[in-house]
């Protein structure tokens, strides 16, 4: 992200850490619930090499964890940190995204208690607006601290 024109720009960095398909699917499937690298392989059809190297990025950047499952022999599963799990509304929305966008006969967001579907969307929680229908900017400085312009 070099030539990133936006200076610490949050989305630049984000995709630092997930910013491959690979990476966001192994993501996904861990919040339904997959914890082993054989049960990511059989899922996503992906090569063990590359599995490997998503794996272990998601762990290096924080979105998953090894825990030690079996000691005899040693095997390790991978488990969402916090950071992983707050992932999940981003996955949300880019399903959401697809089924606004996207062709295709999609699979759906189903609520378990209440058997409804889940129509996720992005809500600012300072004001409550919908994210896109105000005007917005990005700023390194808070807004408490005036700007020398």
């Amino acid at each position: 992200m070099k030539n990133n024109p936006i200076p610490q720009c949050p989305v630049a960095r984000g995709l630092q850490s997930v910013g491959d398909a690979w990476s966001i699917l192994v993501l996904r499937d861990a919040h339904a619930g997959l914890t082993r690298f054989d049960q990511f392989r059989k899922s996503l059809g992906i090569v063990p090499t590359m599995l490997t190297k998503r794996l272990k990025a998601l762990t290096e950047d924080g979105l998953l964890e090894k825990r030690l499952y079996s000691e005899r022999p040693p095997r390790e599963e991978y488990v969402l940190t916090e950071a992983g799990r707050d992932f999940l509304p981003v996955l949300m929305m880019i399903g959401a995204w697809a089924h606004r966008h996207c062709d295709g006969e999609l699979a759906r967001y189903i609520d378990v208690e209440s058997g409804s579907d889940i129509e996720p969307i992005a809500i600012d929680a300072v004001t409550g607006a919908k994210l896109g229908t105000r005007s917005m900017r990005m700023s390194l400085q808070p807004e408490s601290e005036p700007s020398d312009r």
